[in-house]
């Protein structure tokens, strides 16, 4: 038995690989045009926009299973806005706040931690909010 679900383990991955690698190079990718096309207008890059890219941002990369029982103690909020940036702030059951700043004319987003008991501030990285946006 176990034989015959190697067997057939190993003719399904064989499959897979062979679909991948005969398929048509000349395919368009329609994600890459679509995200193109959202990078190239600024005027796309909305209020909304950014908070449901912030939002997907932090429920794939912070664990929000503590907060099922008492969501208040995780949420994503808007912030503050200027000119030629959004403010979105994720506040995590840690008690720590996540500050994203994110560029309106890019989607390119600037993420500063901070623990307000300790009184630490850094900046812990970038991303492209156009990455996090569906």
């Amino acid at each position: 038995m176990k034989r015959f679900l190697y067997i057939f383990v190993l003719l399904l991955v064989a499959t897979f690989v062979n679909s991948g690698c005969l398929s048509n190079n000349n395919s368009v990718n329609i994600n890459s045009t679509n995200e193109t096309n959202l990078k190239d207008s600024k005027s796309k890059l909305t209020k909304d926009m950014v908070y449901n890219g912030i939002n997907n941002y932090c429920h794939q990369n912070f664990d929000w299973s503590i907060a099922k029982e008492n969501p208040d103690i995780m949420y994503v909020e808007m912030g503050e806005e200027t000119d030629t940036e959004y403010q979105v702030t994720f506040r995590s059951y840690t008690g720590s706040i996540t500050y994203f700043y994110v560029n309106k004319s890019d989607g390119n987003t600037k993420i500063v931690e901070y623990v307000p008991v300790l009184d630490i501030k850094e900046e812990s990285g970038t991303i492209n909010i156009f990455d996090y946006i569906e």
